[in-house]
This record gives structure tokens, C-alpha cells and sequence, in this order.
């Protein structure tokens, strides 16, 4: 375990819901973290940085918990941040065979002729699908979007409802897209909300096509260009995402670091100008690395507590999390979480193991903050109909004398 944790004596019951102390396993977690410069206070009264872009969110990668957010759910204009997208359905095409990197895709008149930031494929060439998703990735080409898309879905109007579709599945709500590059269109704009979304499912889902984003450069047709997000030369442990610009859309970056075991993902839209968004992104970044860390209290997999059954051929039944349970917190203020048991009432016979019984929940003095579900450890059978009899019957007195 990373935390120590003191956990209070067994209860007899532990099958309960919210409201019913009786029946409520109270947890308290003491987690203490030794910050003789930083006082629990002080760290959960300092407010996210004032920084002058459109929007912007930071977030936690493993538990997706926000730290700061300005506008997230405003709708704006995604520019290059839509390579983000492209990348991931190219990357799911991968992973199901649909397409394979040693692919040669013929370059349309199409792809050639796309205009803003490019890779420099020439119509009628053949390349590979490996060199466009470089092309994409590190020299932002236009480009190379349309020629990936081509060769995945046929044409380009296809792979937007691809896009779409990924989009849907990931929760992506207040999205759109209509092309593969993010050239100005009505139909094509995000959240900084869904630019998170979608740069932790594509950490998460394709660690291997993420590791391209963090390429300084990359050489093709003899033209080198340099990795457009200039916060990979500052910060060592930053190691994507991807930057956007349009007149419309101002200045926008997605990034992820990761510093000792937490990776964060920030978002910024609508940045005045390439250096702002750098600033920005860097205030973001320290500020969550400097006043957040990220706890963990239990494993998955790991015994928490006993629950009673009814009706079993044992009284009661092992519990644990199905996942991790882990929240990003101010720092110093672990002292202030405590957990709840919280089993479905009543536990009845049968019970297989890995079936979800309850939830646990985490509270900072004394509000509920998080929860997580809770499956069985153990299976419990039916028990025999004189001991099930028993357990029904007194199921019933206890249910009576609480009313």
C-alpha cells in the first residue's frame, strides 16, 4: 500500500445504505504528508491561476478528477487540436487490422493541394502510413490528415463520421467534426472539456502512437521540420500533446506531463498569441503538480471490509474495489478523507464473485467527493432452507423494528 491506513474495529453488520449507521462500515483513512512548506490550508485555499485565454481545463489522467477549469464546456474553434481526433481513429484502425503501417497510400490531388501547415506529400506518390501519422503528429500537416483519412474510410467526408462516431462513444458531447485536419468549417468545433477527454483515452488506448507526439522532429522529402509544440524544449516532463492555430481560433495547446507517478493533461483554447499558450500551459501544469497530489487508498482487488449476507451458507461475504480507489487531493489534506462502506441492503444469497454489492465512498470533511464500486470477493451459495428460514425470518423482525 502507498498510504498507511487505520481502519475502525469490524462491525457486526455491514450490509447497510447511506443514512443507516447501523449498517455503515466507517473507514477513516489517516494519510499524513510531511510539506513543511505548504500547509494543508493554505494548498486547498489557492485558487487556479488567472490566465487570459478562451478556456482551459487541467486535469488528472489515471482518475480524470479536475483541478482547474475556465469555460470548459464552451463550444469553440478546435484548429490543429483536431489532429488529436485523426490520429485516434487512425490508431483504432490499427489496432483492428483495418490498416497497417507498412500501407503505401497513393497521395490525391486532394491531399496535395491542402493549404496551411503541410508535410509536403506530392500527388500521385506513394507513401506510407507510418510516415503520415509522423506527418500528422509532429509536423501538423494538412496534408497528411486528408491522405490518412483517404486511406481509411475512402473519403475524407467518411472519416468524419468516424470521428464522430469515437467522439459519441467517448462522451465527447459538445463536439464536431467535418474534416480530418481542423480547417475552419461551422460543423467543426470542441470543448476544452472533450480535448481532455479525448487526449486521455488516446494516452490510455495507444501508448505507442502517443510516443510519436513526443518527437522533436521529423524529416520528409528531404524537408525537416521541428515538433510545433515548443513546450516539449522547456519542460522535460512534458511529452505531448498538440497545438492548434487559426485566426478564429487563436492560439491553442493540449499537453501532458508526467512528474513523480502523476500525469496531468491541460488543455488551453484561444491563446493570444504561440507564447501565451506556452505560458499558460506551464502556469497549469506547476500549479498541479505544485498544490495536488494524487492518493491512493486501496487497490483493486484488495480486501476492504466483510459485509452480512442473508441467506447463504456463510453470514458474510469478502469485499473490495473493482478499480483503484485513488482521487487527486490538495496536498497536506489527506488527514481529511475518510471513506464509507456503502453495501446494498439487504446482501442476499447467491453471490459470485466480481458482482458488484455496494460502493465505497471517499469524503472530505465529511463530503462526499468520490465513489467507487464494490464487488465480492467471494462466493456465497444458498444456504439450506432451515438456516435461509432463519436469516428471512430475522431479515424481517430487523426490517419491522426499524420502521
Amino acid at each position: 500500500m502507498e498510504n498507511v491506513k487505520q481502519k475502525t474495529e469490524r462491525p457486526k453488520k455491514s450490509n447497510g445504505i447511506a443514512g443507516t449507521s447501523a449498517t455503515i462500515f466507517h473507514l477513516i483513512i489517516c494519510v499524513f504528508l510531511f510539506l513543511p512548506e505548504l500547509s494543508a490550508q493554505i494548498a486547498r485555499s489557492i485558487p487556479a491561476p488567472d490566465i487570459d485565454v478562451a478556456s482551459y481545463i487541467l486535469i488528472e489522467q489515471s482518475t480524470g478528477d479536475v483541478l482547474a477549469e475556465k469555460k470548459a464546456d464552451e463550444r469553440v474553434e478546435p484548429a490543429s487540436i483536431t489532429k488529436i481526433m485523426t490520429s485516434y481513429v487512425a490508431a483504432q484502425a490499427l489496432k483492428e487490422g483495418l490498416i497497417s503501417l507498412d500501407d503505401q497510400v497513393v497521395v490525391s490531388n486532394k491531399a496535395w493541394k491542402m493549404g496551411g501547415s503541410k508535410m509536403f506529400i506530392e500527388a500521385g506518390k506513394k507513401v506510407t502510413v507510418d510516415q503520415l501519422l509522423d506527418g500528422v503528429i509532429i509536423q501538423s500537416g494538412n496534408d497528411a490528415s486528408v491522405a490518412l483519412a483517404e486511406h481509411i474510410a475512402g473519403t475524407e467526408k467518411t472519416f468524419a463520421v468516424l470521428m464522430n462516431d469515437y467522439a459519441k462513444k467517448l462522451g465527447m458531447s459538445g463536439s464536431s467534426f467535418s474534416n480530418a485536419s481542423g480547417f475552419p468549417d461551422a460543423e467543426t468545433y470542441v470543448t476544452a472539456r472533450d480535448v481532455a477527454i479525448l487526449s486521455r483515452a488516446l494516452i490510455r488506448d495507444f501508448p505507442k502512437i502517443y510516443e510519436r507526439f513526443s518527437k522533436p522532429d521529423y524529416t520528409f522529402n528531404k524537408i525537416k521540420q521541428p515538433n510545433r509544440n515548443r513546450l516539449l524544449n522547456y519542460d522535460p516532463t512534458v511529452d505531448g500533446i498538440k497545438t492548434g492555430h487559426t485566426e478564429k481560433a487563436g492560439y491553442c495547446l493540449a499537453a501532458s506531463a508526467s512528474r513523480d507517478g502523476m500525469r496531468l493533461v491541460s488543455v488551453t483554447m484561444g491563446a493570444s498569441s504561440d507564447g501565451m499558450r506556452v505560458e499558460s500551459t506551464r502556469a497549469l501544469l506547476n500549479y498541479g503538480y505544485r498544490f495536488f497530489a494524487r492518493e491512493r487508498f486501496y487497490s483493486a482487488g484488495e480486501f476492504i471490509s466483510e459485509g452480512r449476507v442473508w441467506g447463504g451458507d456463510v453470514e458474510s461475504v469478502r469485499a473490495t474495489a473493482s478499480t483503484d480507489v485513488a482521487a487527486v487531493i490538495p496536498r497536506g489534506s489527506a488527514e481529511a478523507i475518510s471513506s464509507e462502506l456503502r453495501l446494498n441492503k439487504p446482501l442476499m444469497a447467491p453471490l459470485e464473485v466480481g458482482q458488484e454489492i455496494g460502493y465505497l465512498a471517499l469524503l472530505m470533511d465529511g463530503e462526499e467527493f468520490r465513489k467507487f464500486p464494490i464487488v465480492a470477493l467471494n462466493a456465497v451459495k444458498e444456504g439450506s432452507v432451515i438456516s435461509s428460514f432463519w436469516d428471512k425470518a430475522i431479515l424481517l423482525f430487523e426490517t419491522v423494528f426499524e420502521l
